[in-house]
């Protein structure tokens, strides 16, 4: 086996590249635009410094690998909304070249990290696969345009649609930030907490190697097809997590709200029961992750 993980710089791809590297050779295709290079120190891993639309590179980079994983991507909802060309280029485009990219090199396999933001605003939870997609941003129809991509695809394919990723590493900072290491960074330093909205808004948490151990399962299953859900299967208030967070760390922190930002899902909570037919499931409850996240003194 050899494996190449684009975006493999990234929060998610990096924790992926260490969890590889211990079973093949791994290649990794990152422009370093979000993603760090320290991330990758001690993984052993070759990285290709670049765009995925650069087909020269690219098909570089796949040469002799074996199975997939597609992870880069415009990440931010919000940034989709300002930037919808941009969006569709990268995500839909980009998916599109890494697929034939794939195809021409022989690879086995291809695994898609798509999103629950595909679900968009459906009202009905928890979100399972039968569901009819409602994408209410870019960025939803974008990872939807990829899993028709990949159903189309001449090389074995499987969408994973991750809920809200979180664990070690992940960037506090920015204005697309994830509220899980922003809340941290504000209650460790006792700064108001910032929500976008009422803080009613619903997401499910899920910890990143659980995430990385549903990629590497969904790679290793080739009977495995279509579209698998990976989440903890248990939802959150944004308001609640703010509170636990505070709690745990003994901060006095306040929390002061903003408006609702563009595109935001406001309901999120996800059925697991499809992908936990196949062997996997999640093993880290939210409170044990953000105990994990604490610094160590």
């Amino acid at each position: 086996m050899k494996f190449l993980v684009t975006g493999g710089a990234g929060f998610i791809g990096s924790h992926l590249v260490h969890r590889l590297q211990s079973h093949a050779p791994v290649h990794v295709l990152d422009n370093l635009t979000t993603g760090r290079r320290d991330r990758l120190v001690g993984s052993g891993c070759r990285l290709f410094e670049g765009s995925i639309l650069d087909r020269t590179l690219l098909a570089e980079a796949v040469q002799g690998v074996t199975h997939i994983f597609h992870l880069a991507a415009m990440v931010s909802v919000s940034e989709s909304v300002a930037q919808p060309s941009a969006c569709e280029q990268t995500n839909v485009e980009g998916t599109r070249q890494v697929l034939e990219a794939a195809s021409k090199a022989g690879a086995k396999r291809f695994v898609l990290a798509s999103s629950c933001a595909i679900y968009g605003n459906d009202p009905k939870t928890p979100k399972n696969e039968s569901l009819p997609p409602a994408p209410a941003s870019p960025y939803a129809e974008s990872k939807l345009a990829g899993e028709k991509m990949c159903a189309a695809s001449a090389v074995p394919a499987v969408a994973l649609r991750f809920f809200n990723v979180y664990g070690p590493g992940q960037d506090p900072h920015g204005p697309y930030a994830a509220a899980i290491p922003s809340f941290f960074q504000s209650a460790l330093s006792h700064t108001p907490i910032t929500i976008h909205g009422d803080g009613k808004q619903t997401r499910d948490f899920v910890f990143v190697e659980d995430v990385t151990a549903a990629l590497f399962h969904a790679a290793l299953h080739p009977d495995l097809g279509g579209v698998y859900n990976v989440a903890s299967g248990q939802s959150t208030s944004i308001l609640q997590l703010a509170q636990k967070i505070i709690s745990l760390t003994g901060s006095s922190s306040t929390i002061t709200h903003t408006p609702e930002r563009p595109g935001d899902v406001r309901f999120s909570s996800a059925s697991i029961e499809r992908i936990r037919a196949t062997g996997w499931a999640p093993r880290t409850a939210l409170e044990e992750g953000l105990t994990r996240l604490m610094p160590k003194n």
